[in-house]
């Protein structure tokens, strides 16, 4: 499971500053329901370009909400440029830092950030001038190259984390190896073509365990007059809900573990864990 500093755990348990500012002069939305990600940003701003209220509303993780929560925090008393220079990297930082995984949700922070100024000041973002390079997740490839820059990132997998590019079907990771081949010019352009996909996203792993659970293992539960739910996939994290006559088995963590964990292992992937959802 990820863990979590104070900070975020603390911005996640009691948000700042949440809400939608009416008659704001900036509003930035990014992300969307559909990807699992999406937040909304107003900003009031005085005579002197000064920030003086900031609100979000956001649909995510603890990650996202933490990272929306500090940056109200972070930017209220800033003027526009000094906000326009907030990166990424500073909210993570402001929260003592986040998984490696979870670094696209202070990404998605800047970005709202960023076009909250932008519509303030009435201009077009040029990162939304790029070509959409991730359809799951509308990323451009300005957003990419500027990721791989600004956080010296040297794998897809890595990209993936800081922008969620190729986190869906993953149809896109070899426009985003092409990308960080051109972008990335002291690795040895060899050494990056040679980079293979690893690893399965969290969508592809859902559908396979999903396929597992329905294929595999819930018919011989429903012999005995039980059933299992699928609840979350966090990393190799399964969480599951026994339904039925397994709920209330004395034998059921054995099932757990000696039969569904080690069906999904051998059908989905070797280093999955299964927990029951508490």
């Amino acid at each position: 499971m990820w863990e979590y500093t104070n900070k975020v755990q603390q911005h996640f348990l009691h948000p700042k500053n949440v809400g939608e500012i009416e008659n704001a002069d900036g509003t930035g939305e990014v992300g969307s329901l559909a990807c699992g990600d999406a937040l909304k940003l107003t900003i009031k701003v005085d005579g002197n370009e000064v920030i003086t209220d900031a609100k979000f509303k956001t649909f995510g993780c603890a990650s996202a909400i933490a990272s929306s929560s500090v940056l109200t925090e972070m930017i209220v008393g800033m003027t526009l440029d000094e906000a326009a220079k907030v990166t990424n990297e500073d909210i993570a930082e402001r929260l003592g830092g986040l998984p490696k995984e979870k670094m696209h949700c202070s990404v998605m922070g800047r970005e709202a950030l960023e076009a909250a100024i932008a519509d303030c000041r009435g201009v077009i973002l040029p990162m939304a001038e790029g070509e959409v390079v991730c359809e799951c997740f509308g990323v451009t490839d300005l957003e990419v190259i500027r990721a791989i820059n600004e956080s010296s990132l040297r794998s897809v997998e890595e990209i993936t984390n800081f922008t969620k590019a190729g986190g869906g079907c993953g149809k896109c990771e070899d426009r985003l190896r092409e990308i960080l081949i051109a972008t990335v010019q002291v690795v040895p352009v060899d050494q990056l073509q040679q980079e293979k996909p690893k690893r399965m996203t969290t969508l592809q792993k859902i559908k396979k365990i999903e396929e597992a659970l329905e294929r595999e293992i819930r018919p011989g539960l429903r012999k005995d007059g039980g059933d299992i739910e699928l609840v979350d996939v966090d990393g190799d994290f399964v969480l599951v809900s026994l339904r039925g006559a397994c709920t209330s088995c004395t034998k059921s963590q054995t099932t757990l573990k000696e039969y569904v964990e080690r069906k999904l292992r051998e059908l989905v992937l070797d280093t999955l864990i299964v927990e029951e959802a508490k």
